[in-house]
């Protein structure tokens, strides 16, 4: 099967938005956060279409498997950078630097079971799932509202993002749970 169907030119069209937003959320106008959240719901939303468009299309590949949550990942380490450059407080540098590290924690443990011939051991569960959609909103909420603490929308934005916090490490020790009851039986 080719690597350039549907699905995976949706996401390389996700790779190719960061750039996008990022520089939408420099510009210097009012608006320029709001259109820095418009291209990360874009985003966001080719994240879901091109999995249901593999499946429905059947035109799901290994390429398309590796690429995928490559370009997740890249967006969401993106986005979190520019909250943390928007709101520069420990309150928002925590829940970035957890993400971030376990990301790389899961990307890890992935290649190593890989290796191992038992990457099926922990493919995406429905915790994972869960937290990348509050993951999405909260990002999303965030990027598109100026910095002010007193907003509610930007409260909301925060507790969602620590309840994407609390789903991201759950989701973590699902894995590497699932992972230890392969990895203690190797010799």
């Amino acid at each position: 099967m080719s690597t350039l169907n549907i699905p995976n030119t949706l996401t390389w069209l996700r790779i190719l938005l960061i750039p996008v937003f990022l520089l939408c959320f420099y510009l210097p106008f009012e608006y320029a956060r709001m259109l820095a959240a418009f291209f990360f719901l874009c985003a966001a939303i080719t994240d879901w279409l091109d999995g249901f468009l593999a499946r429905t299309l059947k035109q799901t590949s290994a390429f398309g498997a590796f690429l995928d949550p490559v370009a997740d990942k890249l967006m969401v380490a993106v986005a979190l950078i520019l909250l943390v450059v928007q709101y520069p407080t420990f309150w928002m540098a925590i829940p970035g630097m957890v993400i971030v590290c376990r990301e790389i924690v899961i990307s890890a443990l992935r290649e190593w079971m890989a290796e191992l011939g038992q990457r099926a051991v922990i493919k995406v569960s429905f915790v994972g799932k869960m937290k990348t959609s509050v993951q999405m909103i909260a990002i999303l909420i965030l990027l598109s509202q100026p910095t002010d603490f007193n907003n509610p929308i930007v409260i909301l934005g925060f507790v969602l993002m620590y309840v994407s916090v609390f789903l991201t490490l759950w989701s973590m020790f699902v894995y590497l749970g699932l992972a230890w009851k392969t990895l203690r039986h190797l010799p």
